[in-house]
């Protein structure tokens, strides 16, 4: 179909003799004025029609029997010209065309009637369910429950078309996709919660050879170097255990061994907590992967941790006050190739660094998730129910992107009631939040069309609802959920407004972006940007 727009396009605008030079003086006499289905007919005929003729059909396209009137038929052929004489790439070069008054006459005579068409009979497609990649799950569930949750342990790679990995026609839900999402819900909701009777666990952090450890890291302790640094979600307050685990030389012996023993370095690990130093672990020479006794492999004792997101570092002291004078001065002195050591400072290098526990569970600390979750607190068995629906009421309505509906809330309650039955107060809130995590309600952006008396016929075109007009926002811009304040400027009405929309994304932009990346992108993308946000959000 491009094809038969470019054929289509040059037609339009390819010169001819005599006859055509006429027809520019006819068709330009007044060329501010609108050109007559006459003329338009006439113009193409003279410049198209002796490339695009039944014999020619030139790039497979013929306008033999164009007619302005009837243009609307043929949306497919209207838009490739307009498109094509509006950016002047047509006719080709040396080609005769008419002068650009009337090229633009003909365009805005074009564009008028296809405009028209489509208000008559609006066309805004077909919109398939559209499910929440992991990317956009991972910030749904931060912005819900303020915790980070790598989702990539729980859901399979999305699939990417075209470059996005959040096109609705590709993505699919399969038995393998659910069963990730009741693993993370389960998983996601204990950690928002606390889970007083956790279970000792193992959680690995990799550190890739590729990268340096001979500098700082950020998050780590200043006066350290190389390890790694993460912010870890603890179940529940007790006693962990970290594990570090060291790279080895090609005989076993624990990477950098040589000039631990040369220069009589003593390395030593230091394990933080939020930058609090907690523990101190040294290292030998003779640690090696084939002594049991000396193996690669250092823990700390145990250390107690308050539940919640903590930030956790395991990393070396810094023995060197200034750069290394080796000689051999690398750009990076990695594990990429481990045999190349004469001449260079190969100092240890960590491996990993396992998280184990809770070993004794000591309860629950207050955590930005519970205080997220628990907006209330029942003081007696009598106000369980009440509480927990209002508990139940704001996660939902978060959740889903709008009010909660009375179904809704009740399918919650359900697994509060069962939760409860097995447990406390706080299980039954759990098993509430865990089935608002696997609800088709937030896994889905799904949007409902407008309820119509069955008198009435439905149209297949509507107008979305400004809390669905919301959700395409929030979505579009920042790939999560929208916040409390987009939500209630829809639930006012005027979202959908020309001014309230641009209001709205303007507010975003000012908010979330920094005034600097905000002006350089006004400057260079304002009206692409803006086009783009209106096109993809048109509702009807």
């Amino acid at each position: 179909m491009k094809k038969l727009a470019v054929a289509a396009a040059a037609t339009v605008l390819l010169g001819a003799g005599p006859a055509a030079q006429q027809a520019t003086k006819t068709t330009t006499a007044h060329p501010t004025s609108v050109l007559s289905i006459e003329s338009q007919n006439q113009l193409v005929g003279l410049y198209c029609a002796s490339c695009h003729s039944e014999r020619g059909k030139a790039g497979g396209l013929t306008l033999a029997g164009f007619d302005a009137a009837t243009i609307d038929q043929h949306a497919d052929v209207a838009e490739k010209m307009i498109r094509k004489l509006r950016t002047g790439m047509m006719p080709p070069p040396n080609a005769r065309r008419p002068d650009a008054a009337t090229v633009n006459a003909f365009v805005d005579a074009l564009e008028t009637k296809m405009d028209a068409a489509a208000a008559t009979n609006p066309n805004p497609g077909w919109r398939p369910f559209q499910r929440l990649n992991r990317s956009e799950y991972h910030r749904a569930v931060r912005d819900l429950l303020g915790i980070d949750v790598d989702v990539a342990a729980f859901l399979p790679p999305d699939t990417i078309s075209k470059g996005f990995d959040n096109v609705a026609d590709v993505q699919t839900f399969s038995p393998t996709l659910m069963e990730g999402y009741l693993r993370a819900a389960s998983q996601i909701s204990r950690l928002a919660i606390g889970d007083r009777s956790a279970s000792a666990t193992s959680v690995t952090y990799k550190i890739g050879r590729t990268g340096s450890q001979m500098r700082h890291v950020e998050g780590a302790p200043m006066g350290t170097r190389g390890g790694i640094s993460v912010v870890h979600t603890f179940p529940a307050d007790g006693d962990y255990v970290v594990k570090v685990s060291m790279h080895n030389e090609p005989l076993g012996g624990i990477y950098g061994r040589t000039t631990m023993a040369t220069l009589d370095i003593k390395e030593q690990i230091e394990v933080s907590v939020n930058g609090e130093r907690v523990s101190l672990v040294d290292l030998n020479v003779r640690m090696s992967e084939a002594d049991p006794k000396n193996s690669l492999d250092v823990k700390t004792p145990p250390i107690h941790i308050a539940a919640g997101p903590q930030r956790i570092s395991a990393a070396f002291i810094q023995r060197f006050d200034g750069p290394v004078d080796d000689l051999l001065v690398p750009l990076e002195n990695t594990l990429a190739d481990v045999n190349i050591s004469f001449g260079v400072t190969a100092l240890p290098h960590m491996r990993d660094m396992t998280i184990l526990g809770p070993s004794t569970v000591t309860g629950v600390s207050d955590t930005v998730s519970r205080r997220m979750v628990f907006t209330c607190r029942p003081i007696n068995a009598k106000e369980e129910e009440t509480c927990a629906y209002e508990i139940v009421k704001g996660l939902a309505g978060r959740a889903y992107r709008g009010v909660a509906t009375a179904d809704d809330i009740q399918d919650a309650m359900g697994f509060f009631d069962r939760g409860r039955s097995k447990g406390d107060f706080e299980d039954g809130i759990r098993m509430a939040l865990q089935s608002i995590l696997v609800s088709p309600q937030f896994l889905f952006r799904l949007e409902q069309a407008p309820a119509q008396p069955k008198s009435v016929k439905v149209s297949r075109a509507h107008r979305i609802s400004d809390q669905d007009l919301a959700s395409r926002l929030s979505f579009f811009i920042w790939g999560t959920l929208p916040d409390a304040d987009l939500m209630k400027v829809a639930g006012l009405g005027t979202l959908h407004t020309p001014a309230g929309l641009e209001k709205q994304v303007r507010t975003w932009s000012s908010a979330k972006m920094s005034w600097t990346r905000l002006a350089k992108r006004r400057r260079k993308h304002e009206r692409s940007r803006m086009a783009m946000i209106t096109s993809l959000l048109r509702h009807r």
